[in-house]
């Protein structure tokens, strides 16, 4: 059963025989978005991802909404310095096919890392946002650089320390 709605000043109001009821909704155009800087040196890539694909929904907002794409633009650096666990270097690949007979290709992390290590974080934060058109669009508020450099100067991102994320060795 929908509800009859109307947009007024940013709150949807919906009325249900005769009730009203007021779902507050903020116009994301109005929100301002924050600029994140990720310096992923050392950093375990799913870690670095799962923390990346918060910021990229808005999970840390107030307001975060699963429909709505209310994240903060997220520049990672130092890319080719990311880290995996266990031995995933060797032994997790990444596969794609062409469509025609024989066309399976595939490319080891250690592969990978080498050649486009931007596209080896830009996949992990891919798989953990959602699927469609809302994930693409919080995909695209992604910026990943395999050195140290970017170009996002102007935007003054705001450092993030993930302390979580780093590498550490456990005692057995």
């Amino acid at each position: 059963m929908s509800l009859p709605q109307q947009l007024v000043a940013g709150v949807v109001v919906a009325s249900l025989e005769g009730r009203r009821m007021v779902l507050e909704s903020p116009i994301v155009d109005r929100e301002e978005r924050r600029w994140y800087l990720v310096d992923a040196d050392g950093l375990v890539l799913g870690r670095l991802s799962s923390e990346v694909a918060k910021l990229l929904r808005g999970k840390h907002k107030p307001n975060f909404a699963y429909h709505d794409d209310r994240g903060d633009h997220v520049i990672v650096v130092n890319a080719a310095k990311v880290a995996v666990t266990s031995d995933k270097a060797s032994r997790k690949f990444w596969w794609r096919h062409s469509g025609y007979p024989g066309g399976l290709r595939s490319a080891s992390y250690s592969q990978l890392l080498a050649s486009k290590p931007e596209e080896v974080v830009r996949r992990a934060v891919r798989g953990m946002l959602p699927k469609g058109r809302l994930g693409r669009r919080m995909l695209g508020k992604l910026r990943v650089y395999a050195g140290p450099s970017h170009p996002h100067g102007a935007q003054q991102p705001q450092r993030l320390e993930l302390t979580a994320a780093k590498r550490t060795i456990s005692a057995r």
